[in-house]
């Protein structure tokens, strides 16, 4: 195996397009509000956004507030950004008031939080182990699976104590982490199976797609067909260290590679790439499982595999057994969010999952989704109607009920010969 490693990339944080541009819209009122210094109600009150609205915005506080900020969070529900204030910021708390966010005031900040996965790094990197901040309470959630038992275990749970109170929640998964690769159905190659992410442009203009990193480890050519002639070849790889993911290069330049997920019999079109907020639905996409959903439960999550560990992965609740590797994460109105990486249990029982962000694997391959058009991992909705449906109703597109399993599941590519 003689894939390329990608040497350690920032991770993009920027949100294209239509998100960026609703964002924009959100915070403009806060500058035209009560020039006079009084208070404006409708500023103050939170304002009912879509889950790529409020991460965008989410973004943007996070860069006003600076070490105020100790994280955000998506409130489905009610359709809100929840933003999280170091108790006794009360200046940057009226800045998310007026931004048209919820403010929550928490004792622990980001700076300490991620110190605290900083000391689980180095004391307890322990393989069937991870941890993420959840800005949900406020504290690192620290996951152990079936195997750390004894040793492992006490080392575990005495690092987490020496984080202090109300730092972390250590909990037990029955579950085994691993990547979910296998043998079977969809994208081939050595005799295992995984499936393709999101179809994209490379930056020489050629088709290509992108999957999980391990499953580059199979081989360099794969196949869209068992024992089949192979298709696409891997360019780049990355695994395991920070990120897991790889871009695949179609071997016919005049491959057609649409920007859409097959989530069988029909197709959600896939408009651009976005960061993860955590609270948001999504939906995933497998050639074992077909489709799941569920919501993001952290981000920044660092991973120990048997193979090694990964860092600045997105967890969620969302289902998946092998084979789901590489598969798409999206949502409803067409982000492209993740890839699946790997995590525990299977669709029977539940587990935790992990999916490596689009944006970032994007920024280290210098791809583009889609046929490209002149978009870029963090502009790739530019021009489109931004403003459209800033109440979170969200349109009629896109997935509305599970398909039937039993139709074909394969990601939709079209060649021409």
């Amino acid at each position: 195996m003689s894939h390329k490693r990608i040497p350690k990339r920032k991770a993009a944080i920027a949100v294209g397009g239509v998100v960026a541009l609703g964002a924009a819209a959100i915070l403009l009122p806060s500058a035209n509000a009560s020039q006079d210094g009084a208070p404006d109600d409708a500023a103050a009150a939170p304002r009912t956004l879509k889950a790529g609205d409020a991460s965008d915005l989410a973004t943007r506080l996070a860069g006003t507030l600076g070490d105020a900020y100790a994280g955000a969070w998506y409130d489905g529900e009610d359709k809100r950004l929840v933003v999280n204030v170091v108790r006794g910021e009360g200046d940057m708390a009226l800045k998310v008031r007026s931004a048209g966010a919820e403010v929550r005031e928490v004792d622990n900040s980001m700076a300490e939080l991620q110190a605290g996965a900083g000391t689980l790094k180095s004391e307890a990197t322990i393989p069937g182990t991870s941890w993420a901040v959840d800005p949900r309470t406020n504290k690192i959630l620290v996951t152990a699976d079936s195997t750390v038992t004894g040793d492992k275990w006490d080392r575990l749970e005495s690092t987490v104590e020496s984080l202090g109170s109300g730092m972390a929640t250590l909990k037990k998964s029955e579950g085994t982490f691993r990547t979910f690769v296998s043998g079977g159905d969809a994208i081939f190659a050595g005799g295992a199976r995984c499936s393709l992410g999101f179809n994209v442009t490379a930056g020489d203009g050629s088709p290509a797609f992108l999957t999980a990193g391990h499953c580059a480890a199979a081989g360099d050519a794969w196949s869209d067909q068992q024992g089949g002639e192979p298709i696409a070849t891997v360019d780049q790889a990355l695994f395991p260290g920070d990120g897991d993911f790889a871009l695949v290069r179609y071997d016919d330049p005049a491959t057609e590679a649409p920007s859409e997920v097959n989530v069988g019999g029909q197709t959600v079109p896939i408009v651009q790439a976005a960061e993860a907020t955590v609270g948001q639905q999504v939906f995933r996409m497998g050639s074992t499982t077909g489709l799941a959903d569920g919501q993001v439960l952290g981000l920044d999550a660092t991973v120990n595999y048997p193979e090694g560990t990964v860092t600045g992965l997105i967890q969620t609740d969302v289902c998946a057994e092998p084979g789901d590797s590489g598969g798409s994460l999206f949502t409803q109105d067409g982000l492209a969010i993740g890839l699946t990486s790997g995590g525990s249990g299977d669709c029977t029982v539940g587990g935790e999952t992990f999916f490596q962000p689009v944006t970032t694997a994007l920024e280290a391959v210098g791809a583009t989704l889609g046929d490209g058009g002149g978009a870029a991992a963090g502009d790739q909705a530019d021009g489109q109607d931004a403003g459209a449906e800033q109440d979170g109703a969200g349109g009629d597109q896109g997935v509305q009920e599970q398909p039937d399993m039993g139709s074909d599941r394969h990601s939709g590519l079209t060649r021409t010969h």
